[in-house]
């Protein structure tokens, strides 16, 4: 709803899909991204985000942790600092000295879902099934013609310490070019990353 609102406000589209990540991100019923993401095999909840605008300049953060809105720590990036990629301590420093809030975004039900898969000693798998798809894509175009991109996720569940999926890498997880069309991917990270999932589909659209 907040998407759609800026959208009809006559937003541009990349205020529009930051504005719409957001508010999933925030949301604790949604349990793959942002407050109350799932965390990785060792309790630890770790996000990755990208955003990338009709320019195709991107701003993305990985292996975040403490910090509910990563989509909107990947657009500082953008347009705060000469780079494209922030990631771990170094990502979390930057959203904390531009002002972002430090929280603790393990919640409660998230952790017991923890404890029952470290209780089950369950091995970690990549399983490609309707359980895997969790990430946030959003994708707008804006009354200006122009398109933009959010992506934003908490990656699969029980993931190994440190990994880091499609979702906030160039072309993979997002890609937008503007005169053509613009994707995004959600599901086992390491099958669109071999693929390189969103780029390809945008060309095919070429």
């Amino acid at each position: 709803m907040a998407a759609l609102h800026a959208h009809t406000s006559g937003d541009r589209s990349q205020d529009v899909v930051e504005t719409g990540v957001r508010e999933r991100e925030s949301d604790p019923k949604v349990t793959r991204v942002g407050y109350s993401g799932l965390s990785d095999r060792d309790g630890f909840v770790t996000l990755d985000a990208c955003i990338m605008d009709e320019h195709g300049v991107w701003g993305l953060v990985a292996f975040l942790r403490h910090i509910k809105n990563p989509i909107s720590v990947a657009r500082r990036v953008m347009e705060k600092t000469p780079h494209v990629i922030v990631v771990g301590e170094g990502a979390l420093q930057f959203a904390l000295n531009q002002g972002f809030a430090k929280e603790d975004l393990l919640t409660a039900e998230a952790q017991k879902k923890w404890e029952q898969w470290k209780a089950d000693n369950q091995p970690f798998r990549t399983q490609i099934n309707v359980e895997n798809h969790g990430t946030i894509g959003l994708l707008a175009i804006d009354q200006s013609g122009n398109l933009s991109g959010a992506c934003t996720t908490s990656g699969l569940a029980g993931k190994i310490h440190g990994c880091v999926g499609d979702s906030p890498i160039t072309g993979v997880g997002l890609h937008v070019t503007n005169d053509v069309g613009t994707a995004a991917a959600t599901g086992v990270g390491e099958a669109v990353i071999r693929a390189v999932g969103s780029v390809l589909v945008v060309e095919s659209m070429r």
